[in-house]
């Protein structure tokens, strides 16, 4: 089920760029996080606050159809604006690929987030970091599974 209405790009401009570059494409180009080579998905919410429809592009960390949706926030001591978005409204649109899917989002916890945190660093080593330095303030990285909705 597509997500309409009003889409505000993300205020930060290379993710405003990469997503339309990456959707303009159908996945083919814009789909890696900058120089790093690892790929990226696109993913589509409805904002908790304004409404709107909102699109970010995360870590492709993907396993038997389900995908991981990491709040890291670079480590930061709060969660990015999103995780309230997923918490609000937890349909989503993924698109890995030319075309985009439906998927319902929960937040994971205890050995379900280990499992899944493990297949992030395994992806983006950097989360490692990032776990450490959320830490520093007592901030549990969260940890989002997309599932396809049925």
């Amino acid at each position: 089920m597509p997500i309409d209405g009003e889409y505000r790009p993300s205020t930060i401009e290379w993710v405003a760029n990469q997503v339309a570059e990456y959707e303009a494409s159908g996945g083919t180009r814009a789909n890696t996080l900058r120089e790093t080579g690892i790929p990226v998905i696109i993913v589509t919410m409805r904002g908790a606050q304004s409404g709107a429809v909102r699109k970010i592009a995360l870590m492709r960390v993907e396993h038997e159809g389900a995908y991981a949706l990491v709040a890291s926030r670079g480590g930061a001591s709060y969660n990015p604006a999103w995780y309230a978005n997923l918490l609000a409204d937890p349909h989503v649109m993924i698109q890995d690929g030319p075309e985009p899917r439906s998927y319902t989002v929960r937040e994971v916890t205890g050995a379900e987030r280990e499992l899944w945190w493990d297949r992030s660093v395994a992806v983006f080593p950097t989360y490692a970091e990032y776990e450490v330095s959320a830490g520093a303030s007592g901030r549990i990285i969260p940890v989002f599974v997309a599932e396809p909705t049925v």
